[in-house]
């Protein structure tokens, strides 16, 4: 069916933004053989009932204009507005999340009886109002000294 072809994406990438929010992009094609792309914010609603999406569609005829300006706007701010500010910091405590999470499923996996493993469950999703799934960022990361990471979302 077309309605459903016009929806699916060529190209898919993902940036997990904090505990709520995630960015998509999307390439999508036209029915005349052209591309576009879609930004896609999905934020986690907090009464917990489903998502809330914003999208921004992108033409080929505005890549640049919007490419220059984004990377002008952000350079303001990284310049301008807060020179001093640890960019990295919330890369590198992605990052750290990300493995301590890869090591958390492996030790999971290793500590699992061999009665569990014979049996594996179902596998569940949350249910949300919208049509698209989001994955759920954890609930709580801790840092190495025990005490609780400050939210990094922005």
């Amino acid at each position: 069916m077309d309605n459903e072809k016009k929806f699916e994406s060529v190209y898919s990438t993902k940036v997990r933004a904090g505990k709520r929010r995630t960015y998509f992009f999307d390439v999508r094609q036209t029915k005349g053989e052209d591309y576009y792309i879609t930004i896609t914010e999905s934020t986690k609603r907090f009464d917990g009932n489903g998502y809330e999406r914003h999208k921004i569609f992108l033409y080929k005829e505005d890549f640049n204009r919007f490419m220059n300006s984004l990377n002008e706007t952000v350079d303001h701010v990284k310049t301008d507005l807060m020179p001093d500010f640890d960019y990295e910091l919330y890369e590198r405590r992605q990052k750290e999340w990300e493995e301590k999470l890869a090591a958390e499923g492996e030790n999971a996996y290793k500590t699992t009886s061999t009665e569990e493993s014979k049996a594996p469950e179902a596998e569940t999703t949350a249910e949300s109002t919208e049509t698209e799934s989001t994955p759920e960022a954890p609930t709580e990361p801790v840092d190495e000294a025990g005490g609780e990471e400050e939210d990094i979302s922005w």
